[in-house]
């Protein structure tokens, strides 16, 4: 994430990802307007359809991010948002994607009744190239499926976990791809 640069956290929720992110501009994008009392000092907020992005205009950010949002979405809406996505990021930006693997947690995926679309690391990086993006980087296994445990939910534990060379309970992955060049 280059400090000086510009973010966009589609389906921000919480704000979790934009509020800790070191970048000069950081704009978060959720359907729900409650997203908006999450957002910390700094963060511009912008209630709408990550569908549409008209908003913003093309090459405006050096990274997209997403965690947990495509499961939810049909097909026609999970590929209007990867179009939009690749539009508004700069020719050298990043789209970062963390997403439930399907390969790996195949017994709690629906438990979450809102998923609709499965991904395996390998599909979403297929589906990824086939919406005109070069992927750069897939860890099968990133983070647990979930944070919803007794645990403590300290930064410093997650970071520590994402040092691991074997990362136990990992049901997440990781998929960082850049606009493929014309």
């Amino acid at each position: 994430m280059p400090p000086a640069g510009s973010v966009l956290d589609l389906g921000a929720g919480y704000c979790s990802f934009v509020n800790h992110v070191r970048a000069s501009e950081r704009h978060a994008l959720d359907a729900a307007a409650s997203f908006v009392r999450h957002a910390g000092p700094g963060v511009a907020t912008h209630v709408g359809s990550c569908e549409d992005l008209s908003a913003f205009g093309p090459g405006r950010f050096d990274v997209v991010f997403a965690s947990n949002l495509l499961e939810h979405l049909e097909w026609p809406a999970i590929d209007r948002t990867l179009d939009e996505a690749r539009r508004v990021l700069k020719p050298a930006g990043r789209l970062l994607l963390v997403q439930p693997n399907f390969r790996y947690c195949p017994r709690e995926y629906f438990d979450d009744y809102t998923h609709r679309t499965v991904f395996t690391h390998v599909g979403l990086a297929d589906l990824l190239t086939s919406r005109g993006f070069a992927v750069e980087r897939v860890e099968p296994r990133f983070l647990p499926f979930s944070f919803k445990s007794r645990l403590p939910k300290w930064g410093v534990l997650a970071a520590l976990y994402l040092r691991l060379p074997v990362r136990p309970f990992a049901k997440q992955m990781l998929v960082v791809a850049r606009p493929a060049s014309s």
